[in-house]
C-alpha cells in the first residue's frame, strides 16, 4: 500500500478542523492506516501550531525508534533533523527538530521540568488503548496544563481499538474514525485447546504454516523465554529459514533484522506483544498467535508485583491477526479453540488497576498533588495500591505527611523505580557504587540465570562480572541477558562516576543493599524450617527445594511470586541482622498471648513484622496495659470476668428499671454496652492484671456498683428488690430479665393461700409473673392474675393433685386457708 493511499488521508481534513476548533481530539484508525508515521508530518504546517513542536508518545522504545526512523525516511532525512526521538538513555534530537517521538515516561520527566511545555503545540498519545500507567499519568497532567497554563495546547489521542465514544464523552472531545483498507485475513482455530508445552505446540504450527503458505511468518509468544525455546526447535527443523527474535531489549541491529525484509531468505519473526501495534514488519503474510501475553500485575494485598501469563484479549488478538493482511490476503493461526475464543476478555484492564503505584505517587507529589483523587483520571487508581505505594515511599524517606521530601526529589532524578534509585544512592553513600550499579541492573533486567540456578543474587553478580571480563557465561546464564544487564550497569556507573568492579562480592553487602531497596521484604527463617521464611510484611514465602540459600537465617528478598498461600523467592541475598539496625525501629510490643493466657511486654527492634532483637519491658505504661487488656476482654468476652448469678441479677434489675423508668437515667449495663465502654468502667481496675487468672480476682460487684450514681443504689433495692415476702412468711427470690419483662416469682401454691392480689415491684407498677409450684416444686400454673386463679382454676388443680400430694393441705376454700410451707399435721 503506497503512502498516498493510506486510510489516514480520508480523515485528515476533518481532523484538521477538529484540532483547530477543539483543544483535544480522538482518532480511531486501524493498524497500518498511517496515523503514527504520516499524520504528524501532515500536521506540521497547521496555523494553530505556529512553528511549535509536536511530541508523540509511544509505549515502547522499539516503536519510538522505528516510528521516528520511518518519518525521517519519508522526508528523505536522517533521524535527528526534522524528526527525532528520545527514549531512556538515548536521545537523537537536533536544533531543527519539530517532531519528537518519546516513550511515555519521558513526557512525565519533561512536564516536571517545564509544566508549561514551552514551544510544544501538540502532544499525541499513540496507542492509547494500551492504557499504560505512564500514558494515563501523562494525559491527566497535560490536561491540568491545558486548564491552568496553556489554553492553546492541543492533545490528540490515537488508537486502533479504543472505546472512542466513551472516552470522547469523558473528555468532551470529538471522535474521528479512519476506515481501514486491510486485506482479508482467514482465521484458523484448533478444534480444541492444545496440550503439552507451549513451545512445541507453536513450533508445530509454524512448520505447518511454512508448508501451507507463502511469505514471511510473524509468531506471537508471551515472553523471551518462549521465544528462545521456539527458536531452538525451529532452527533444527528449518535451517533454510531465517529466524529473527523481536522484543524490547534487543539491540537496534537485531530489531532491524526482524523488521526489514530479507529478499534472500524466508523469514520467521518470533515476537512478544511488542509487535501488535506501531511497528510495520515488512513481508508478513502469515501470523501464528500462541494466544498469551506476559504482563506485570501488582497485588495491593501483598504489596508485590509479579509477572503473570494471561490469555490474550480480543482486541489484541484482532490486532495480531491484522498483521497478516497488510500486503494482501493473509492467514492467522490461532492456537486455541473457538470455545475459548468466545470467552476472551474484550480488552486488557488499564495498567493503573494492576500496577505498582509508587512511581506514580512520587511523580504526583512532585507535581504538588496531595490527593490523587482530586485529578480527573480516565480510570482512578485503586485505594489499596495507593496505600501500599505511600507506605513504601515513606519507608524510603521519599514522602512525609503526603509531601515530597528532599530525598524524594533526588529519587525522581533517576530514571528507574524509586526502590532502585534508593539502592543506587545508598550504594554511593556506602562507597559501593559499582556494586550498586551491577545490582540495580540485575534487578531491573530479566534474570540471566535459569530458574533451576536458585535465588542467590551472588551467583548473578558472579556471572555478570565473569561475562564482563571474559565474555563467557557462568552458571548457565543467557549471554544476551548478561549483555543487556551490562549495558544498563554501564549507564548507572556513568551516572555515579565510577568504573566497573569485577572482584568477588561480599554477599552480606549485597544483602544490605537489597534490604535498603526492599525494606518490606526482609525474610527470617521460620523455626525448625529450611526453606520457609516470614517476610517483614508478615507474608509467608519459601525457597525452592535445592536452593543454595536454603537454611540461611536471614534473607533480603528482591523478586518473588506473591502466590496464593506462600510466595516463591526468586532473587535474594543473605543479610546479617546487625547490618539492618539502621532500617529497624524500636517498638514497645505489649500483646496478649492467648495460648498461655499472659500479658507479654517487651521492647523489640523491628523491620515490619520481623523482630531483630527483643528484651523485656521493665516499665510498662499503665495506659498501654489497659488498652491491651480491654481488647482481650472484647475478644474473649465478658465471661473472662468473675460473674456470679447475683451479679447477673443485679445487671438484669438495672436494665429492667432502665426499661420501666426511662426518665430516671438508669445506665445501660447490657453486655453490648459494657464491651463498648470497657475503657470507662473496667480499665482503671486492670493495673494489677497480667495473667488470665488475675481477671477472676477482680471485685466485679464493686466495679459494677460504681456505674450507679447516687441515689440509684438505694432506689434499686426499693424498686427492684431481690426478694418478696409471701403470706407464709417466706422471702422468695425474684428472677429478673434484662429485657425488662416482669420478674418471675416461683413459689409453692400453699404459701399464697388467702392472697388475692398479685405481688408487684417498681412501686406497684409492675406485677410479677407468678410461677405457682406443686409441692414437688414443679410449675402447675403461670399467671399475673392470682384472683382469677383462685376463682377459676384452683379447684381443677386441687382435684388433680391432692391425691398425689396427700400430705399437703388442699382446702376447698383457699381464700380462708392458712398459708404454709409445711405438710399437714398427722
Amino acid at each position: 500500500m503506497s503512502e498516498a493511499s493510506l486510510p489516514i488521508y480520508s480523515v485528515l481534513p476533518a481532523l484538521r478542523k477538529a484540532l483547530e476548533a477543539h483543544r483535544t481530539a480522538i482518532l480511531q484508525a486501524p493498524p497500518g492506516a498511517g496515523k503514527s508515521t504520516v499524520l504528524p508530518l501532515e500536521l506540521l504546517g497547521e496555523p494553530w501550531l505556529k512553528g511549535q513542536k509536536i511530541w508523540m508518545l509511544q509505549p515502547r522504545r522499539l516503536a519510538a525508534r522505528n516510528v521516528a526512523a520511518r518519518m525521517a525516511d519519508l522526508l528523505g532525512e536522517q533521524v535527528g533533523q526534522t524528526v527525532g526521538y528520545q527514549v531512556r538513555f538515548e536521545r537523537r534530537v537536533g536544533p531543527a527538530t519539530r517532531i519528537e517521538v518519546l516513550t511515555e515516561g519521558i513526557l512525565t520527566r519533561r512536564l516536571q521540568l517545564d509544566p508549561a511545555l514551552e514551544g510544544v503545540g501538540l502532544v499525541i498519545f499513540d496507542e492509547l488503548h494500551e492504557r499504560s500507567l505512564q500514558a494515563d499519568l501523562g494525559l491527566v497532567l497535560c490536561r491540568e496544563v491545558q486548564e491552568a497554563l496553556r489554553q492553546d495546547l492541543r492533545l490528540l489521542l490515537m488508537s486502533a481499538t479504543l472505546d472512542g465514544e466513551g472516552l470522547g464523552q469523558h473528555l468532551r472531545a470529538p471522535v474521528l474514525t479512519a476506515e481501514g483498507r486491510q486485506y482479508p485475513v482467514e482465521i484458523r482455530y484448533l478444534p480444541k485447546d492444545p496440550e503439552g508445552p507451549l513451545p512445541g505446540v507453536v513450533a508445530g504450527a509454524v512448520s505447518r504454516a511454512l508448508a501451507e503458505h507463502e511469505g514471511d511468518v510473524l509468531v506471537f509468544l508471551p515472553g523471551v523465554a518462549e521465544i528462545t525455546r521456539v527458536e531452538r526447535l525451529l532452527a533444527l527443523r528449518h535451517p533454510e529459514v531465517k529466524l529473527t527474535p523481536l522484543y524490547g531489549d534487543l539491540r537496534l541491529s537485531a530489531q532491524q533484522a526482524a523488521i526489514l525484509p530479507d529478499p534472500a531468505r524466508r523469514k520467521v519473526v518470533l515476537a512478544t506483544s511488542i509487535a501488535e501495534t506501531s511497528l510495520t514488519i515488512e513481508g508478513i503474510r502469515v501470523v501464528v498467535d500462541a494466544g498469551y501475553s506476559r504482563l506485570p500485575r501488582f497485588e495491593a494485598k501483598s504489596g508485590l508485583t509479579r509477572l503473570v501469563t494471561t490469555r490474550v484479549t480480543r482486541d489484541a488478538a484482532m490486532q495480531r491477526a491484522g498483521r497478516a493482511g497488510r500486503l494482501g490476503p493473509g492467514v492467522c493461526y490461532r492456537l486455541w479453540s473457538p470455545t475459548t475464543d468466545g470467552q476472551l476478555l474484550a480488552q486488557r484492564p488499564p495498567e493503573i488497576l494492576e500496577a505498582d503505584l509508587a512511581p506514580l505517587l512520587l511523580e504526583l507529589a512532585q507535581w504538588g498533588v496531595r490527593d490523587p483523587y482530586a485529578l480527573d483520571w480516565i480510570t482512578p487508581p485503586p485505594a489499596g495500591a495507593l496505600r501500599q505505594a505511600r507506605e513504601l515511599l515513606e519507608a524510603l524517606g521519599a514522602l512525609e505527611n503526603h509531601s515530597l521530601t528532599e530525598r524524594g526529589k533526588v529519587l525522581l532524578e533517576w530514571p528507574t523505580h524509586p526502590r532502585l534509585a534508593h539502592l543506587l544512592l545508598e550504594g554511593q553513600a556506602l562507597q559501593q557504587s559499582a556494586l550498586a550499579a551491577d545490582l540495580a541492573a540485575l534487578l531491573e533486567e530479566r534474570d540471566p540465570l535459569p530458574r533451576e540456578a536458585g535465588a542467590d543474587l551472588g551467583l548473578r553478580l558472579e556471572a555478570l562480572r565473569h561475562w564482563r571480563q571474559h565474555q563467557q557465561a557462568l552458571h548457565g546464564a543467557e549471554p544476551g541477558a548478561l549483555s543487556r544487564v551490562e549495558r544498563l550497569s554501564q549507564e548507572w556507573r556513568r551516572r555515579l562516576g565510577v568504573v566497573a568492579d569485577s572482584r568477588p562480592t561480599d554477599p552480606h553487602m549485597v544483602g544490605l543493599l537489597v534490604a535498603l531497596a526492599y525494606p518490606d521484604r526482609l525474610a527470617r527463617l521460620r523455626e525448625g524450617e529450611r526453606l520457609r521464611y516470614r517476610l517483614s510484611g508478615g507474608r509467608g514465602v519459601r525457597l525452592g527445594e535445592d536452593d543454595p540459600l536454603a537454611g540461611l537465617p536471614w534473607l533480603a528478598v528482591a523478586h518473588l511470586d506473591a502466590g496464593q498461600e506462600e510466595g516463591r523467592i526468586f532473587l535474594a541475598a543473605p543479610v546479617e541482622p546487625e547490618d539492618l539496625s539502621p532500617l529497624a525501629r524500636p517498638v514497645e510490643n505489649v500483646a496478649w498471648d492467648a495460648r498461655n493466657g499472659v500479658l507479654l511486654a517487651q521492647r523489640e527492634l523491628r523491620i515490619g513484622e520481623v523482630v531483630l532483637a527483643q528484651k523485656p519491658l521493665v516499665h510498662l505504661e499503665p495506659s498501654k496495659r489497659r488498652e491491651v487488656l480491654c481488647q482481650v476482654v472484647r475478644t474473649e468476652g465478658l465471661g473472662l470476668l468473675p460473674w456470679t448469678e447475683e451479679l447477673r441479677q443485679w445487671q438484669a434489675r438495672v436494665l429492667s428499671l432502665r426499661s420501666w423508668r426511662p426518665e430516671e437515667g438508669w445506665p445501660d449495663v447490657s453486655d453490648t454496652h459494657l464491651l463498648q465502654t470497657l475503657e470507662e468502667w473496667l480499665a482503671p481496675w486492670l493495673n494489677g492484671v497480667s495473667r488470665r487468672e488475675d481477671f477472676a480476682r477482680l471485685e466485679l460487684g464493686r466495679i459494677l456498683g460504681g456505674l450507679l450514681p447516687w441515689p440509684l443504689p438505694a432506689r434499686l433495692d426499693a424498686l427492684a428488690p431481690t426478694r418478696l415476702e409471701v403470706p407464709s412468711g417466706s422471702r422468695i427470690r425474684l428472677t429478673y430479665s434484662p429485657d425488662g419483662s416482669p420478674p418471675v416469682l416461683a413459689v409453692k401454691l400453699q404459701e399464697l393461700f388467702g392472697l388475692a392480689d398479685t405481688p408487684t415491684v417498681n412501686e406497684g407498677r409492675t406485677p410479677v409473673l407468678l410461677h405457682l409450684l406443686s409441692p414437688a416444686g414443679r410449675p402447675i400454673q403461670v399467671t399475673q392474675d392470682l384472683k382469677s386463679f383462685w376463682n377459676n382454676t384452683y379447684l381443677e388443680v386441687r382435684k388433680e393433685l391432692r391425691g398425689r400430694y396427700s400430705k399437703h393441705p388442699w382446702p376447698e376454700d383457699p381464700w380462708n386457708a392458712v398459708p404454709t410451707r409445711k405438710t399437714k399435721p398427722r
